[in-house]
């Protein structure tokens, strides 16, 4: 449903909750977009190529100003994403570019640099699949402290080095 003197807003979802959000938003006939990538999966016997959120956590929304609130009482939205006290407004011109843009290439990655204070793992070299917390986030390094045999380490990391850990792997 479009409605006029609506705007685009982003909504943090529950962890993995993105499609199921994107789901009941179409139910509720409430304008939005999941930007979705194909990934392709392997297991020991067979791969898949399945539907992923581009952006973990994330659901835009094209609300009327008024409309607004209705759309936190649905289940697995947490809030708006804000930006300076308010919900961010996204410009149509963004959401337009991210659908060209997934149209026309395949295999579209997003990188996050990682936040402080979150749980992340180690992806490349020496210390591969070591888990720790980020301390300190400068550029694109990131300072990680790692625990490991009774004792703290303390180790900087390039960001694409880090794989972000979800709630349930947490």
């Amino acid at each position: 449903m479009i409605e006029t003197n609506s705007s685009w807003y982003v909504v943090y979802t529950r962890p993995n909750w993105e499609k199921k959000v994107s789901s009941l938003l179409h139910q509720r006939n409430i304008e939005h977009y999941c930007p979705l990538r194909k990934v392709t999966r392997t297991w020991s016997d067979r791969k898949k190529i399945l539907e992923t959120p581009l952006f973990k956590g994330y659901v835009f929304v094209h609300v009327n100003e008024s409309k607004k609130w209705t759309v936190t009482e649905i289940p697995g939205v947490i809030n708006y994403l804000y930006w300076l006290g308010k919900p961010a407004v996204i410009r149509d011109e963004e959401i337009e570019n991210i659908k060209k843009f997934l149209k026309e290439f395949e295999g579209v990655t997003v990188k996050n640099i990682p936040d402080v204070a979150e749980r992340v793992e180690v992806t490349q070299g020496i210390l591969m699949n070591y888990k720790g917390i980020v301390l300190e986030v400068v550029g694109k390094k990131v300072k990680v402290r790692i625990q490991s045999l009774g004792i703290e380490m303390t180790a900087t990391f390039d960001a694409s080095d880090l794989k972000v850990l979800s709630d349930d792997a947490r």
